[in-house]
């Protein structure tokens, strides 16, 4: 059956993107009294208010909310249940300067982004009319909307599923990703409450064009993974008319970025697929005020994509381009500095740098052992009272701030590189089509599509890797619990501000796809999503599948 859905969609559409809901902001909490509105004026929800729930955050810094929302199905007594999930928190709006104020107005906007003259291919689709305006819109309100349309109209319906569908309208994907965290719990409660099996879920973020001449639509099965490898270089400090008396930690640090930066050989490939290679996020030094001392550390992070590598595997790529990196400096300063002995007349003898790079389970073990019990003990405690007096710390600048405490214990204090993690971990979850779950959501998705490409204009294509970033990396796992204790061994943050929930992602254990938004530009200020395709194929594709999975 072929729903027809797109005015509510849009409209459900329209009113969240109007709600600002900026992520860590009172917005998101604001978007998500937004949402239960919307399930609350249901009858079904009226007649079974157990199956709603606006649910707070655990262990964050602000008030914010989750909408998780239940549907229980009357064509049968089957346990299975299908997640539905998305986010309504958006990046902020500085980027629209003078008219950012109408960054949520979809109906202001597309005149005003007109007037700036922002290229062809903006001002096309304005004039189209086939696109909707606004921040939030294509990431991902729109998939939000979708399925609080679903959840509606099941609601109203309950006959067509033999199983259950859960909708989970999360806060906080583009930050930490406190909202699907939270979710597990209550996913954990209700399985054992209502006796529910999780067969799979969908979530609806959005995907774009490759290129300009890209007019498919995608569907994704599994999801990228996300790591953040990061460098604390420590240098020798010296005076600037000294300036080879000492070791600038800076030059290390841009060797490391100049060797990790959009570098083919880092990218992982999988099922014919290949990550974007990694990226510089952050560069910078400790100091606080000008000098003409040199800095004594710095630190970076590169965002690093993989569709197979284990957390070791990454640790052990970027360790050999840390040793590259140093090496490099070493050979660049003494190269420098002969030459400038030759020109000036000095004699030349040749520096005293050694290449010495750790990881943080090599430089942690190697002070216990200097010092023992003393050294875990303290820094255990900093890490701890260091995350209560400042909860709202973010988690990249508390786990330097770790690393460089630890540092404070180092008997040699010679230039080094300590090698870490400092962000939340995205799982990587890779379909292979093997497991009796897999098969089933992969070959209901393929089926939807057939009978859904015949109403779009447009070739619909799956692939089977979401590219960007998402909350399904908390659905499932394709790592083991075993390889990810390297992650947790190179994390200074873990036990006192972060811990991967893997216990509770394995209570759900989904394969996943993202049957998602469709448009252009996400997180520009000439965001935008395709109507037709977002509030009637896609919505319709993700109907489809949830009745062949469910039937």
């Amino acid at each position: 059956m072929y729903l027809n859905c797109y005015d509510e969609v849009k409209k459900i559409t329209e009113d969240l993107i109007r709600v600002p809901s900026i992520v860590k902001t009172s917005g998101e909490k604001e978007c998500a009294k937004k949402i239960m509105e919307f399930y609350n004026d249901l009858s079904y929800f009226k007649d079974n208010p157990e199956y709603l729930l606006m649910q707070q955050t655990e262990n964050d810094e602000i008030e914010r909310y989750n909408v998780i929302a239940m549907v229980r199905g009357t064509k049968g007594e089957s346990r299975r249940t299908l997640l539905l999930m998305g986010h309504f928190d958006t990046v902020g709006v500085d980027d629209f300067g003078s008219i950012k104020e109408h960054a949520f107005n979809p109906d202001i906007l597309p005149e005003l982004l007109k007037k700036l003259n922002l290229g062809d291919d903006v001002n096309k689709d304005i004039d189209s009319g086939e696109y909707m305006f606004g921040r939030g819109g294509l990431d991902m309100k729109a998939g939000v909307a979708s399925h609080m349309y679903l959840i509606k109209y099941f609601s109203e319906h309950p006959e067509e599923l033999d199983g259950n569908i859960i909708a989970m309208a999360e806060c906080d994907e583009e930050d930490n990703s406190h909202g699907a965290i939270s979710c597990l719990k209550v996913l954990k409660e209700w399985k054992e409450k209502y006796s529910l099996e999780y067969i799979s879920a969908i979530n609806a973020d959005y995907s774009t064009p490759y290129h300009e001449k890209d007019e498919n639509r995608y569907v994704y099965y599994g999801t990228i993974g996300k790591m953040l490898p990061s460098f604390y270089v420590t240098g020798k400090e010296t005076h600037v008319g000294q300036a080879f008396g000492g070791l600038d930690p800076n030059l290390i640090v841009a060797e490391i970025t100049r060797l990790m930066d959009l570098n083919p050989d880092l990218c992982d490939e999988a099922g014919g697929e290949v990550t974007i290679p990694p990226i510089s996020l952050k560069q910078s030094d400790f100091k606080d005020i000008y000098t003409v001392q040199t800095a004594i550390s710095a630190y970076s992070y590169y965002n690093f994509f993989v569709h197979r590598m284990s957390p070791e595997d990454v640790m052990n790529k970027v360790k050999e381009k840390a040793v590259e990196a140093f090496d490099n400096v070493i050979e660049y300063l003494n190269h420098s500095y002969k030459r400038f002995c030759e020109i000036g007349g000095h004699v030349y003898t040749e520096l005293p740098w050694e290449t010495r790079v750790y990881t943080w389970d090599e430089f942690y073990n190697e002070l216990a052992t200097i010092h023992g019990d003393r050294f875990k003990i303290y820094i255990h405690n900093f890490a701890k009272e260091l995350n209560e007096k400042n909860p709202a710390m973010d988690l990249r600048k508390f786990s330097v701030t770790v690393v460089e405490e630890a540092w404070k214990w180092a008997v040699d204090k010679s230039p080094a590189i300590i090698i870490y993690f400092s962000s939340t971990f995205c799982a990587r979850i890779e379909m292979l089509g093997e497991r009796p779950r897999e098969k089933a959501l992969m070959s209901s998705v393929e089926e939807s599509i057939k009978f859904v490409q015949d109403y779009s204009d447009k070739p619909i294509v799956t692939k089977m890797f979401y590219p960007f970033i998402s909350d399904m990396s908390f659905m499932g796992m394709s790592d083991s619990r075993e390889s990810l204790k390297v992650l947790e061994n190179n994390m200074p943050a873990w036990g006192s501000k972060y811990n991967h929930p893997i216990d509770e992602i394995l209570e759900v254990d989904v394969p996943v796809v993202n049957i998602g938004t469709y448009g252009k530009d996400g997180h520009k200020i000439t965001e935008r999503l395709h109507m037709r395709y977002t509030f009637e194929n896609m919505t319709n594709i993700t109907y489809n599948t949830i009745k062949r999975l469910l039937d």
